[in-house]
């Protein structure tokens, strides 16, 4: 007669399963490899063990085909990603030049620097009024009314009867009123921008002047 295991053991709590076999069913479970793998693989935890390695491997298997399909794709944005990397790295290694370029820009731009160029601005027209009336005064035409106003002058201080034959003033070339009226015209227009740049460099220095950023 065979004996049954009734009492509550360790192995009858961890495997219920196989609380109905006996003694010698037991036994043959530990010295027959082949019999052991039929009662385990027969185990409903182990079924249900297998059944969800199964269902991992067929997930896994679905995602390495996913991942296969998207593998151009992959390689593709990784190409894209490493020539936008090298982009930026060329980019951060011109920044400090782009930097330096970037305030030089703006200081040409600053308050400081504009009156400076208003200032020099001011001098350089200065100067180029004096030069157009040092370069009047040197020309033939302002040496012909020169010898004009002389020789009238002389022939008026004159009496007749210093001098039987009267004098005959020098008369300077036809074009001299037409050179006076053009000097006139071009040295009013250089006095006129140079005290416009001494009435806004004389505002800018009392503080009348605002700058909006």
């Amino acid at each position: 007669m065979q004996e049954h295991i009734s009492l509550s053991t360790p192995f009858t709590r961890d495997f219920p399963e196989l609380s109905h076999l006996t003694r010698d069913e037991l036994q043959d479970l530990l010295n027959d490899p082949v019999y052991f793998q039929a009662i385990f693989y027969s185990l409903p935890r182990v079924k249900a063990m297998y059944e969800a390695q199964n269902e991992l491997g067929m997930a896994n298997e679905s995602i390495a085909k996913s991942n296969l399909a998207m593998q151009d794709d992959l390689y593709a944005l990784r190409a894209q990603t490493q020539e936008a990397f090298d982009e930026a790295k060329a980019m951060e290694s011109r920044w400090k030049e782009t930097e330096r370029t970037q305030k030089e820009v703006y200081q040409r731009y600053s308050p400081q620097f504009l009156l400076m160029r208003l200032r020099h601005a001011t001098t350089a027209q200065d100067d180029k009024s004096e030069a157009l009336a040092n370069s009047f005064i040197s020309s033939d035409s302002f040496s012909s009314a020169s010898t004009l106003s002389a020789s009238f002058t002389t022939a008026g201080s004159e009496t007749p009867s210093d001098s039987p034959t009267p004098r005959t003033a020098s008369v300077p070339h036809a074009g001299f009123a037409n050179d006076v009226e053009e000097f006139i015209r071009e040295y009013r227009e250089l006095r006129k921008v140079y005290h416009k740049r001494v009435m806004w460099g004389d505002r800018w220095a009392s503080g009348q002047v605002e700058w909006v950023e």
